[in-house]
């Protein structure tokens, strides 16, 4: 799913270190805006919500840039949709997402600290993925017996088709 406000604080803490003030200052920034080569832009929409919800315009545009950039075998049949659990959501804005799917991170990353781009491009490609088709592994289990009640099992898996995980990985 997109990033709520929490979900943000808590992949920035889990990959980065950064602290939930450290994020929150970092976000205000790319949501207040960032020159980027003559015009200042707002680079991310909404960093205070519980919204899980995409604008019609942003899967229009996510669904152009999956398939201009990974294929349209990526792309599942209709948009996907994510419902939030809680009851207490305010349901009134979007996801945290790009402003633009097109503003891509590296493109932009250049204009840029580099904490801010850790952050951009963690929300981008979150954004992203989201609205790609689910990865598909093939796993094999192995039993191994050696003696009565001695049973070890070896388990693994390979990619066999990537979908989300090209672009975002938990």
């Amino acid at each position: 799913a997109p990033f709520t406000t929490t979900t943000r604080q808590q992949e920035s803490a889990r990959k980065f270190l950064f602290t939930t003030p450290r994020t929150m200052r970092i976000t205000q920034q790319l949501y207040e805006g960032i020159d980027i080569g003559g015009e200042t832009v707002g680079l991310i929409t909404y960093m205070r919500t519980d919204s899980l919800m995409l604008s019609q315009d942003s899967l229009a545009e996510l669904m152009d840039l999956i398939s201009e950039r990974y294929g349209k075998e990526n792309l599942p049949e209709e948009a996907r949709v994510f419902k939030n659990k809680s009851k207490n959501a305010q349901e009134a804005h979007e996801a945290c997402r790009p402003t633009s799917a097109f503003h891509t991170p590296e493109k932009i990353k250049s204009h840029l600290t580099p904490d801010q781009h850790k952050l951009y491009e963690l929300i981008w490609k979150r954004t992203v993925a989201c609205q790609m088709i689910h990865a598909t592994l093939d796993t094999v289990a192995v039993d191994l017996q050696c003696g009565e009640g001695n049973l070890f099992r070896a388990n693994g898996s390979t990619i066999k088709h990537p979908g989300f995980l090209a672009v975002y990985m938990e």
